[in-house]
């Protein structure tokens, strides 16, 4: 069973974080970490994370064990992905237990996915992109795809966190994968 690390910031999108963990809490123990930020904007748009079935770690612990390299899990997203945290990200800033568990992935070479929700992109945000990903973070901007037909918002978040367990190679049948233009 895969261990993860999911991480949830102060950006707009909780629905993508709701998705995810929807799916991944059934098939990966689960390390959940939610910015007082994101607690706030969870609650303007109408999202809990309740679950006997996740390990709940304090943001401000940074003795926890996923803050530490020789504590074994398979990888860590964060989404969304605040602008503040991807910039501390990709500057080695880990001031919270988000930041130190994602310092962590890139120092050990485990996949750290960051979903940013925020547009337009300033040069300062692609700036920051660019070097998280050349620290080794992959950009999964939550842009999703409209050729699959959604009929409701919960289709556009699935299309996005079908493309996270892609990348962490967990095998899922949400979103709908593309089969060529004449299938």
């Amino acid at each position: 069973m895969k261990e993860l690390v999911i991480g949830v910031t102060g950006a707009s999108g909780m629905i993508y974080a709701e998705r995810l963990l929807a799916v991944v809490r059934k098939e990966c123990k689960v390390h959940l970490i939610v910015s007082e930020t994101a607690e706030m904007i969870a609650g303007l748009e109408g999202i809990s994370f309740p679950g006997a079935d996740l390990i709940y770690e304090d943001n401000s612990d940074l003795a926890a064990a996923i803050a530490s390299g020789s504590f074994r899990f398979d990888g860590m997203v964060i989404v969304p992905c605040s602008m503040k945290t991807l910039a501390g990200i990709a500057h080695g800033i880990s001031d919270s237990l988000i930041g130190r568990a994602a310092d962590v992935c890139l120092k050990e070479r485990r996949p750290l996915i960051l979903v940013p929700r925020e547009t337009p992109y300033s040069r300062v945000h692609l700036v920051n992109m660019l070097a998280a990903h050349d620290a080794g973070a992959i950009i999964l901007p939550a842009s999703p795809p409209f050729y699959q037909k959604p009929v409701q918002i919960e289709d556009l978040a699935d299309m996005i966190v079908s493309r996270i367990l892609d990348h962490l190679e967990i095998d899922h049948t949400i979103g709908r994968r593309w089969s060529g233009y004449h299938a």
